[in-house]
């Protein structure tokens, strides 16, 4: 069976859900060659057992309604439905590590997994389990994009993990939510909202901060305001040159490629962007731009004067309807200053760039559009995803996640990191995620184009520490966290 087949017409309507335009919109761009699927990492310091993860998912994952639907289609119409054949057993796979069961023993069976989509007629998600990691193990969570958006789906994770050894008891918030403050954001109707802001706050506010902040700045702005912001903004998005044709650009294959970087310090980062005139948000940015010039001079490909967009996710929603689950975030599109060879001008020309883009209305219109592709026919959707494709070059987004230690199952969770999918003809993928004072980098390629993408890893920390050395930052200052990111 697959999605375009129909259901058969014993199922009532009244046990259908359809899904919106825009998720379903993010469901057709699924490709061989570029699965709509998140792919987050949690690295625990110590081993964990199949059964206790199992026994996880079952108490709080598929608490999640959800996390329980397939998507089935009839006369053509996409709708959710509880799968009547659910087994945990066939969304959670364990494996062991090869022997010595280092990152590049991760990074193959990850690569590997990137590449392979989802069976269709069930749920659209997967757990990983990888025994042997450092003494410990890793926890790969599969998500679909259908099923929503990177914000949405990070506090889906964060539903699983608890605050401390065991889990968060609050007298006040009802016994279904008391597990995990963050669970109850996904009840219907939600429950505990306050109680979970709260958490929230606590242990990740400057990502709690900017979701709040960017989705009151859009709901605030004035209707009549918004319409000619949008009209000149759509203008400007159709009216945009493709990008430049770089060794990133090109025929996608099915076999991808992952990479991670090594933990950097937030405060170190925050110490680099006061030194230079840039928020840690700046820092990262240009740090990751001068490790993708750099990857273009050592494959001998020329990048002075070059310059290419990344689509940067803007969160438009706001926590108290987390529980719709599904997408609601827009793009913007930030033009990268790659063919600037000093690391310094750089910084600065990001800044300026980033700064003309801070109210711009473009996340209001690529969110419109995508609902629009939702509905049109398929054919229509391609050719627009196709066009929009041609103007960026890569999928980019950073989030502050939270500044302490979590546990999942009692296990202190040592690192967190995470590779964004990359829509239409696009072939690379850059998240940057803080976890507990530390900063990481995910970076995702096609196997064609770049079949390396720990040498543009390693370019960063190159650019990194270019950026240390010109603010005179020692390695490991101590400063307060604080963030400035992009939420989608």
């Amino acid at each position: 069976m697959t999605l375009s087949e129909e259901i058969p017409q014993a199922v009532s309507r009244e046990a259908l859900e359809p899904l919106l335009p825009v998720d379903h919109a993010w469901l057709r761009m699924d490709d061989p060659t570029n699965l709509m699927i998140i792919n987050g990492v949690l690295v625990l310091a110590e081993p964990l057992g199949r059964d206790r993860v199992k026994e996880l998912l079952r108490e709080r994952l598929l608490s999640i309604e959800r996390f329980r639907q397939r998507v089935v289609r009839r006369r053509g119409t996409p709708f959710w439905e509880i799968d009547p054949g659910f087994d945990l057993d066939e969304h959670l796979f364990e494996s062991t590590l090869s022997a010595p069961g280092g990152d590049e023993e991760l990074r193959r069976e990850i690569s590997d997994l990137m590449s392979r989509p989802f069976d269709p007629r069930r749920p659209l998600w997967s757990f990983h389990l990888f025994q042997k990691y450092r003494g410990g193990c890793v926890l790969l969570a599969r998500l679909h994009h259908c099923i929503g958006d990177g914000m949405a789906l990070l506090l889906v994770l964060l539903s699983l993990t608890d605050a401390t050894h065991g889990p968060v008891m609050v007298p006040e918030v009802p016994e279904e939510c008391r597990r995990n403050l963050f669970a109850g954001l996904f009840s219907k109707p939600p429950q505990g909202i306050e109680a979970a802001r709260q958490l929230a706050e606590r242990i990740m506010p400057d990502g709690i901060r900017l979701l709040q902040q960017t989705a009151q700045a859009f709901a605030s702005m004035n209707p009549l305001a918004t319409g000619i912001f949008s009209t000149g903004a759509l203008a400007r998005l159709v009216a945009r040159p493709p990008d430049p044709k770089t060794l990133y650009k090109g025929p996608l294959g099915i076999p991808k490629r992952v990479a991670w970087s090594e933990r950097i310090p937030v405060a170190e980062v925050k110490e680099i962007g006061k030194a230079l005139g840039g928020t840690i948000n700046d820092v990262l940015l240009s740090a990751m731009t001068g490790g993708l010039r750099r990857y273009m001079d050592r494959r001998g490909e020329r990048a002075e004067g070059i310059n290419f967009r990344a689509a940067m996710p803007v969160n438009l929603r706001p926590l108290e309807r987390m529980a719709e689950l599904g997408n609601q975030f827009g793009l913007i599109f930030l033009s990268l200053p790659v063919g600037a060879a000093n690391a310094v001008e750089r910084l600065r020309e990001l800044r300026r760039r980033a700064l003309a883009l801070k109210r711009s209305a473009e996340p209001v219109v690529v969110y419109a559009i995508l609902k629009l592709l939702g509905v049109v026919p398929l054919a229509v959707q391609k050719l627009v995803v196709k066009i929009f494709a041609a103007k960026t070059t890569a999928v980019m987004t950073n989030v502050p996640g939270p500044r302490e230690v979590l546990y999942l199952a009692g296990k202190p969770i040592e690192e967190i990191f995470f590779w964004v999918p990359q829509s239409g003809r696009v072939s690379l993928g850059i998240s940057i995620f803080s976890y507990a004072g530390h900063v990481r980098l995910g970076v995702g390629t096609d196997a064609g184009l770049v079949p390396d993408p720990e040498v543009i890893v390693q370019g960063f920390h190159e650019e990194l520490d270019e950026l240390r050395r010109r603010a005179g930052v020692a390695v490991g200052a101590p400063a307060e966290p604080e963030y400035a990111g992009r939420i989608g």
